[in-house]
């Protein structure tokens, strides 16, 4: 007990020590220090559990169906595999093989290129022109966003088989309408001059998914910009670059990214075309009169893989191939959103 001196009363009063004070009840809670940091380090516990549980689908899918066969990919590339006999380990045979020795390897990587050069910025430029044109319509505004979106939802088998019939040099209707005009057209895709800049024009013709894409972000241009640079004399040309392009530069930057990383693994229209236009209907190896017909004009890496991996049944070819293919990927593309303005820190811009 201690005496102390109350200023009301100028008198003593007796108060408790704290040696003195009573025991804290068995039933009542801890106010110990360590107790509150315990239950915060529990709470987060939980939430990290709860995080984890409700990600756990999209974990074990990427685990199964992207890291399992990455890794896959990787061990047989080094070894000899036709599933039906155990693997063999070979090394770097493989890859030996592959930048020095394959004939068709290079052709298959310059048209795969040529793919990446041309047809993407191809579909960007006029999937940006026609969503600009259709942003500024005042009529039925509906039906030719619809109209010009349509292809991108056709199969594209069937887009591949449409335009070779379209585009088939003794009764294909486009060369018959060139003819009315007194001009012979070309042989499209048994020319291999022609076939490549043919899958272009089919690939404009099925702009309709970037074209869409584009539509949304001119929209949601803020209108008061190009009011505001109207009042300063701005005309239709510098509204666009000082406006417009910047404003969907992002948009812009995914359209590039997605288009490179499709064109690195073009296949189903190369493929299907190089069939339908040698006269078979068919994809593998044995069944095309000539793989990347017309000559090796329409033969990409991709389908080489195919062919190497499920038509001659060289697993471990393939997998090499599909390795170098995942390795280029990823340095193009990450030397593509280092280049683009969009992808980087507003400080290194």
């Amino acid at each position: 007990m201690t005496d102390v001196t109350t200023p009301e009363t100028g008198s003593l009063e007796a108060r408790p020590t704290r040696a003195s004070r009573p025991p804290a009840r068995p039933g009542s809670r801890s106010t110990a220090p360590g107790s509150r940091p315990r239950r915060r380090r529990s709470a987060e516990s939980r939430r990290r559990v709860v995080a984890l549980t409700m990600l756990a689908p999209a974990l074990a899918g990427l685990v199964i169906f992207f890291a399992y066969p990455l890794v896959a990919s990787i061990f047989y590339s080094f070894t000899r595999y036709n599933q039906l006999q155990e693997p063999e380990f070979v090394g770097l045979l493989n890859y030996r093989f592959l930048f020095t020795q394959d004939p068709q390897i290079w052709p298959a990587v310059l048209n795969t290129l040529w793919f990446v050069v041309i047809l993407v910025p191809v579909r960007i430029v006029c999937g940006l022109l026609v969503a600009g044109l259709l942003s500024r319509a005042k009529t039925a505004t509906g039906f030719w966003r619809t109209l010009f979106y349509l292809p991108a939802l056709v199969p594209p088998v069937a887009s591949v088989v449409a335009f070779v019939f379209l585009f088939n040099p003794g009764t294909g209707p486009v060369n018959q309408i060139l003819r009315l005009f007194g001009i012979d057209g070309p042989l499209w895709f048994n020319d291999p001059a022609w076939s490549k800049p043919s899958l272009v024009i089919m690939g404009v013709w099925v702009m309709g998914d970037i074209m869409i894409i584009f539509l949304a972000s001119l929209l949601d241009v803020p209108r008061d910009l190009y009011e505001a640079a109207s009042l300063d004399g701005a005309n239709g040309v510098q509204q666009v670059r000082h406006i417009t392009l910047p404003t969907i530069a992002p948009v812009i930057g995914f359209a590039a990214v997605t288009g490179v990383i499709a064109a690195l693994q073009y296949f189903t229209e190369a493929a299907v075309a190089s069939g339908v236009a040698s006269g078979k209907a068919t994809i593998g190896g044995g069944t095309a009169a000539q793989l990347g017909y017309p000559g090796t004009s329409l033969l990409t890496y991709t389908e080489l893989l195919y062919q190497h991996g499920f038509a001659n049944f060289q697993f471990g070819y393939a997998s090499a191939m599909a390795v170098v293919l995942f390795v280029i990927t990823a340095v193009v593309l990450v030397f593509t959103m280092r280049r683009i303005s969009v992808f980087r820190p507003e400080a290194d811009q």
